[in-house]
């Protein structure tokens, strides 16, 4: 399972001309679920991506995680981060996770992610997106577990 975590001071999410989910201050995570991947996994990330320090402290070090610095999460289903890259000038998909394993996986860190008590927007699951963010720093990270 994959987290691209990119920290962000505003992101929105659009289908069909409506937003759908949209957060101030706080993470934007694209999610790529993976063949093999499970609900250990999945919790193991939202761990990760709820506990990872890049938050500036008053010292201004990153030493904050979301929840410490008062952000929010906007959860984006983003197959491609699963794609497998090493070879060709096409990516290949086989690495991806079925859709309806991938989508109940997607719920179930969702799900995660808010019993920590955090606020978490989404994507919508398979839609076609438009996601707009002012990425913040820029501060990126990739997380796999």
């Amino acid at each position: 399972m994959i987290a691209l975590i990119q920290r962000v001071s505003g992101a929105s999410v659009t289908v069909d001309g409506d937003v759908v989910g949209e957060i101030g201050a706080g993470l934007l995570v694209l999610l790529g679920v993976e063949q093999g991947d499970d609900e250990r996994k999945a919790s193991r990330l939202c761990e990760r991506v709820t506990g990872y320090r890049i938050f500036s402290d008053e010292h201004g070090k990153m030493n904050l995680n979301v929840q410490q610095a008062g952000g929010s999460l906007l959860v984006v289903s983003q197959f491609t981060l699963a794609a497998d890259t090493q070879k060709g000038m096409r990516p290949s998909f086989s690495r991806g996770a079925a859709p309806d394993e991938a989508e109940r996986l997607y719920q179930y860190f969702i799900g995660q992610c808010r019993e920590r008590g955090l606020t978490t927007e989404t994507g919508r699951f398979a839609a076609e997106m438009k996601v707009a963010l002012v990425n913040d720093g820029p501060v990126t990270f990739w997380l796999q577990v």
